[in-house]
């Protein structure tokens, strides 16, 4: 009987013991998952101290704190400390420092240009306005002569090419999303002499492109705007051009045949035009093109070979236009791409027995003939974009399962083994009881 009566704190004890046992295996079996990359805690950054505040001897000349200050823009203790201010950059001028660059950006209602401002800041070489709409003025003649780059972003109402005319010293030029009355870019561009970057752009410029180009152009942007005509062969003479966006606007005929002249662009858009015709031969001697768009035109012929020995090329958009015939790209140029776009080409086809089809080109494979076997799919290489993300869902759902595999294998085997040491006690028990 005393036995007997043993057995059940004895079942007690290892019941206790199991439960421990279970608890303890099952916490440790959880702690062994170790947390996805993309989930685990980026690390606290540590504290970013300001750099020490080095004090010139000399200070903002009067004239121009007090000419700051008349354009609401904040002064603090140091306007031209870079630390406190980012609006204004000075020179180290003695007894009184001088402001040489100057941006005001998202003006308030109340601020007006004033002459006599304009005149105390007449040391300033660059100037910028970002989102400033308010009335321009006349410059002083001393702030025009020595300003280098001016920049006009969705500001100063009511611009006019004349009024942009008068910076004729400047090299750098930007005017966006601002509406410019002009009889077309002419007016503003034969002016400025010394010009190096130009961009006009969302400007509704109207008129013809100009007949006379200033030799050391490097950059030109006038896209966007309502621009109409030929593109004149004046414009291939640039042989410092290395960006050349004209996209957005009403050009017509032909893509000058000496293009190629400007052997050193790396960028160029025509993209959204009426141009027509081929695409000209000498393009193939601009070796260092990375960006190609010519899309939405009504450009024809055949697709030019030479375009596959563009060793730097990246980014080529012949889409919706009139081409037609067998595109002559092979897997490995189409692999190099960032982006190729040439779908909405409807007599365009591709060679099935060099392409596979799990390249969406947009196009339709070729017949023996050389024409489109059926109706292409609206899509291009660009559309692979959607699969590449679905498999890296796909690739990252696996991750996670695979992340948390080990810990539900190492629970499976602790309640496993729990259950037949619970087993093995309970058929110990159960004997001694029936004895």
């Amino acid at each position: 009987m005393a036995a007997a009566a043993a057995d059940p704190s004895v079942f007690l004890i290892f019941f206790t013991l199991f439960l421990s046992i279970f608890s303890s295996v099952s916490s440790k079996s959880l702690s062994v998952s170790s947390p996805s990359p993309l989930s685990s805690p980026s690390p606290k950054p540590s504290p970013v101290r300001a750099a020490p505040s080095t004090h010139s001897s000399s200070i903002l000349d009067p004239k121009q704190l007090r000419a700051l200050q008349s354009l609401n823009i904040p002064t603090g203790k140091d306007p031209c400390s870079p630390i406190h201010n980012s609006t204004t950059i000075c020179d180290s001028s003695t007894p009184f420092r001088h402001i040489v660059s100057l941006k005001l950006i998202n003006c308030s209602d109340d601020v007006a240009l004033s002459l006599t401002a304009l005149k105390s800041l007449s040391t300033v070489n660059t100037l910028g306005f970002v989102n400033c709409p308010i009335s321009p003025i006349r410059f002083p003649s001393q702030l025009t002569s020595n300003l280098k780059s001016f920049t006009c972003i969705s500001s100063l109402k009511k611009l006019t090419g004349v009024w942009l005319s008068r910076l004729q010293n400047v090299t750098d030029l930007t005017v966006s999303d601002v509406s410019i009355t002009a009889s077309g870019p002419s007016i503003i561009l034969n002016s400025i002499k010394n010009l190096h970057t130009v961009t006009i752009s969302h400007a509704n410029l109207t008129g013809y492109l100009p007949k006379h180009w200033h030799p050391n152009l490097s950059y030109v942007d006038l896209s966007g705007n309502k621009l109409k005509g030929k593109i004149p062969t004046s414009l291939t003479e640039l042989e410092n051009l290395v960006f050349l966006n004209l996209s957005s606007n009403s050009l017509n005929g032909t893509i000058p045949t000496s293009f190629g002249d400007m052997s050193s662009l790396q960028n160029v858009s025509l993209a959204s035009n009426s141009l027509s015709g081929s695409v000209p031969d000498s393009l193939a001697a601009i070796p260092g093109l990375v960006h190609l768009d010519l899309g939405s035109n009504q450009l024809n012929g055949t697709i030019p070979k030479f375009i596959s020995d563009m060793k730097r090329l990246k980014y080529l958009n012949l889409e919706r236009n009139n081409f037609h015939g067998i595109l002559p790209f092979n897997a490995s140029f189409i692999k190099k791409l960032a982006v190729l776009k040439v779908g909405e080409n409807s007599n365009l086809c591709y060679n099935h027995s060099t392409l596979s089809s799990k390249v969406k080109l947009g196009i339709a494979p070729c017949d023996k003939h050389g024409l489109p076997m059926s109706p292409p799919a609206s899509k291009d290489i660009s559309s692979d974009d959607s699969d590449d993300s679905e498999d890296y869902a796909d690739d990252e759902s696996e991750h996670q399962q695979h992340s948390h595999g080990p810990s539900k294998v190492v629970l499976g085997i602790a309640i496993a083994l729990s259950s037949i040491v619970f087993l093995i006690i309970f058929l110990i028990l159960l004997a001694k009881c029936c004895k």
